[in-house]
């Protein structure tokens, strides 16, 4: 990604002298050398010294204040470079070394060689600015220093139309003031005297803030009093300019003008920057064009992450930082009876967010891609060793055997010698066809390594090719060969079968070995400890074989000194080697020796591995464990938070100071969720891609985190409403209580809300007769029923009256009524309630006279959650008439009413 690979460009800062012009297309370094003249008559104008020196402190305090510092006298508080450091460190946004605490000079000297040092890191050449002058208070070199510092860090970066740093800065202010009259900025000096252009740049960006039509040109204090102060106040630009030295001066200093206007470039272009740097950022992470080799993609991996560790933490703080500039800015403007800020299209809040969106998207499907293409490029370099390996095997075996096979030795030999050759030859075709299945290894490999896209495929194919060829080439001499011996009949009495059977076993035995050695150099990848331990067990096979290969090792040599035994008792010169085969006692003796010793190391290679595993495997199961205590404590809390917001234990005050207890002690449980970050961090580190020790991954830990202090913040909200509506209401606390108990009898799954019919039935446990068709046809309403009691009370809720209730408890149709909305409605109605005698009356008519009533009565009058809800909270009848079940009416008045109406 070019952006954060681009060597950094050297730019001169310092003293030099030369003319000053403002052309462009010129570097920093020449406009630097054009534009500095601190070293003319070794003196400042003392205007332009004024201006400078209230400007570049203003400029500093700007960015200390960030760090809870500021500086009073430019050229004594740098001295001791303490604050110097201080202040390249928070317009950096990088770390300095530790500096030196001592006060002795050389101590300052130190600390302030540090902050030159880590200018000149920049890409800024210091010319005759050292530190000994900055720390003896040259005010001269001090405000040069400083200089290179704004150049650097404010201004070199401004980049308009192909033009940059002052170029850049002056055109686009050219731009912005262009459609205003009387402003006409040709540069950082005099066009700025009459204080127009800075009021025409505020007007441009923030119309709401200037009266421009106001303005006169013949009035330039206020002009500039008017920007100035407007700047401080809604821009936080703080006021780095008087108006009168500006007017009082014939050409104010050009340096200090360029600083504070850069001040409005930036705050202007803020948000454009980061959408900018966003939408540079994404292409290269979108970039899914594969390397070559695991080489490179691991660089690509290493550079990704470079980005996540040093390129986006200080983009995320400046995006940070302008939701909180934007919502201060919004703040102070309505606290000052000014219209709200609105952004312009494309540079809002929303805006930013969504980039920011699509930009982590991006970098989610990046790394997985980095990550899938490393374990594709790691299998792609298996297969190939593989390939060369096995074709080298092949290669080495089949050196000699063209020429071997091509040669008419045949024709000139005895009989004797004939049948030699025929033997020899079936012992090599029994060789030729073990190592067939090596041939197609090696061309499936090679068509694996074709189907994966492999970058080396040419020469693989081309090598793949010539062994096959030649694989062709040897299946023919070999036919030819073959046909040629068996033209000779001869007798086979000088045959030494023995010598054809150590040829035919030693052969395989050979083979096997080979395969062997072949097995135990062989590659292995592997991601879980079943893997290792499945190549372990496998391991532990192949051992358990040796004894047998062993015996049959001992076997064919036994038969070899058979031979000669047999030959030399019947006095048969040997040549020395047998005529069937190659395969000498001396290389069985020295594979199987090879075999030896390859399998230890194959043994630590295993355990190496095995190791490893196990270590990842105490990743997971330490990962899992946090996570696994971390997951269901967040449920939990979700789920006690729940609970306390529908429990009515105590006071709402009491509900509260509950819930912020419970606040806190979410807060406090933080550290767990950085332990288990960290813990992650190993993870990802050691390339772990699953754990099947946990259902939890961090992504789900972060949103289960951001809803649980979503929802204690929302609950807490809702307990402070609730005490509002109550004090402003006048509404009891018992009141306030019954309210509850009654919205939590109806809210069946406890979801904090009642849909329509729920909402129905508990205004019908308060007081409402609702008319519907279901209780009509049912019939347990009738004239004689609980309605006759509520309508003869004054009660009456139809479903027009019921519609209306619900426009007002649910005005935007959701279907829903949240508790809130309840006790609003709730506490408006209370004013309308019934007077005890009236209660009493009805009850007397429900009742038949009766100073009682009793729950099968009720249950028989009354739907279920009526009937259930009134038998609840009515006391027992305790009169002289009294009969088993009776209910005592003033506990049904309560039941029905609460208390405070009685």
């Amino acid at each position: 990604m070019v952006d954060y690979h681009a060597a950094n460009q050297s730019y001169q800062y310092g003293p030099s002298s030369g003319s000053n012009g403002a052309g462009g297309g010129g570097t920093m370094g020449d406009y630097m050398a054009q534009e500095d003249d601190w070293d003319r008559d070794l003196l400042l104008d003392p205007a332009w010294e004024k201006q400078q020196r209230k400007t570049f402190t203003a400029w500093c305090n700007s960015h200390l204040r960030k760090a809870g510092t500021q500086i009073e006298n430019i050229d004594e508080d740098f001295r001791d470079g303490l604050k110097l450091m201080l202040l390249l460190e928070v317009i950096s946004g990088e770390r300095l070394p530790k500096p030196e605490r001592g006060k002795m000079r050389v101590h300052k000297i130190n600390n302030v060689n540090k902050a030159l040092d880590f200018i000149a890191s920049k890409g800024v050449k210091l010319v005759s600015i050292g530190a000994e002058e900055i720390v003896d208070g040259n005010a001269k070199m001090t405000l040069g220093m400083i200089w290179t510092i704004i150049l650097r860090f404010a201004i070199q970066d401004i980049s308009v139309e192909e033009t940059s740093a002052k170029e850049g800065l002056l055109l686009w202010c050219q731009r912005k003031t262009a459609p205003y009259k009387n402003v006409n900025v040709q540069n950082f000096h005099i066009s700025w005297k009459d204080g127009l252009a800075f009021n025409a740049l505020i007007h441009r960006h923030r119309p709401e803030l200037i009266e421009y039509d106001k303005l006169r040109k013949d009035d330039p204090v206020t002009n500039l009093n008017n920007a100035f102060e407007v700047a401080e106040k809604y821009l936080d630009i703080p006021k780095m300019l008087d108006a009168e030295d500006i007017v009082n001066t014939a050409r104010p200093d050009e340096k200090a003008i360029m600083t504070y206007v850069s001040s409005f470039y930036h705050a202007f272009s803020g948000a454009q920057k980061l959408l900018e740097w966003i939408r540079r950022t994404i292409p290269w992470l979108e970039d899914r064009v594969p390397q070559k080799t695991i080489q490179e993609m691991q660089q690509k991996l290493e550079d990704f992450r470079d980005y996540r560790r040093v390129h986006k933490p200080p983009k995320v703080q400046e995006k940070c930082q302008l939701e909180i500039n934007f919502n201060t800015l919004q703040t102070k403007l309505r606290l000052s009876n000014r219209p709200a800020f609105m952004p312009s299209e494309g540079k809002m809040v929303s805006d930013i967010n969504n980039g920011w969106q699509h930009l982590e998207q991006a970098e989610k499907g990046y790394e997985e891609w980095l990550l899938n293409e490393i374990r594709r490029l790691e299998r792609l370099d298996h297969l190939a060793e593989k390939f060369r390996q096995k074709a080298s095997i092949h290669e080495a075996w089949t050196d000699g055997k063209e020429a071997m096979l091509k040669h008419r030795d045949y024709e000139t030999a005895t009989l004797s010698d004939i049948k030699a050759l025929i033997r020899k030859h079936e012992a090599f075709e029994s060789d030729l066809a073990a190592h067939q299945d090596r041939v197609e290894q090696i061309a499936a490999i090679a068509q694996e390594l074709n189907e994966l896209d492999y970058y080396d495929s040419h020469n693989v194919n081309t090598r793949c090719q010539k062994i096959c060829d030649q694989w062709d080439a040897l299946g023919s001499l070999t036919h030819s060969r073959r046909e040629a011996l068996e033209k000779t009949e001869k007798q086979l009495e000088t045959i030494d079968q023995l010598h054809l059977e150590y040829a035919k076993r030693a052969a395989p035995f050979n083979n096997w070995m080979e395969s062997a050695m072949e097995d135990l150099q062989d590659m292995f990848i592997v991601h879980t400890i079943e893997e290792i331990e499945g190549l372990i067990s496998a391991h532990d096979q192949f051992k358990s074989t040796l004894p047998d290969a062993d015996r049959e090792r001992e076997a064919i040599l036994a038969i070899h000194k058979e031979a000669q035994r047999i030959a030399e008792s019947n006095h048969i010169k040997l040549s020395g080697s047998n005529p069937y085969t190659t395969v000498t006692p001396q290389i069985i003796n020295s594979k199987w020796e090879k075999v030896q010793q390859l399998v230890p190391k194959r043994d630590h290679a295993l355990l190496e591995e095995q190791s490893k595993q196990q270590s990842n495997e105490h990743l997971r199961r330490q990962f899992a464990s946090q996570a696994n205590i971390v997951g269901p404590w967040i449920q939990t809390k979700m789920e006690e938070i729940g609970r306390i917001s529908i429990e009515m234990n105590g006071t709402l005050e009491d509900q509260l100071s509950h819930l912020k207890q419970y606040e806190r002690s979410i807060v406090d449980y933080k550290p767990n969720l950085d332990l288990l970050e960290q813990q992650h961090q190993l993870i990802q580190e050691a390339l772990i891609f699953d754990n099947k020790h946990t259902n939890y991954t961090m992504e789900h830990i972060r949103v289960g985190w951001e809803q649980l202090l979503t929802t204690i913040a929302r609950t807490i909200n809702e307990v402070e409403n609730q005490i509002l509506t109550r004090d402003a209401k006048g509404i009891s606390q018992e009141q306030m209580q019954e309210f509850r108990a009654s919205f939590n009898h109806f809210d069946k799954d406890h979801g904090g809300a009642l849909g329509p019919e729920e909402f129905k039935a508990c205004l019908i446990s308060l007081g409402y007769d609702v008319e519907n068709d279901r209780q009509k046809q049912t019939g347990s309403m009738d004239s004689d029923d609980f309605r006759a009691l509520l309508i003869s009370t004054g009660y009456s809720l139809g479903d027009a009256e019921f519609n209306r209730i619900m426009s007002v408890v649910d005005p935007n149709h959701s279907g829903l009524v949240t508790f809130q909305a309840f006790i609003d409605f709730m506490s408006r109605e209370t004013t309308d309630t019934d007077t005890a005698d009236q209660v009493i009356a009805s009850f007397k008519v429900l009742a038949g006279d009766k100073n009682f009533i009793t729950a099968e009565e009720l249950r028989r009058e009354l739907p279920p959650d009526q009937a259930e809800y009134c038998i609840a909270r009515m006391a027992p009848y305790q009169g002289p008439d009294a009969v088993p079940g009776a209910l005592d009416y003033k506990s049904f008045s309560t039941a029905l009413y609460g208390e405070s109406d009685l």
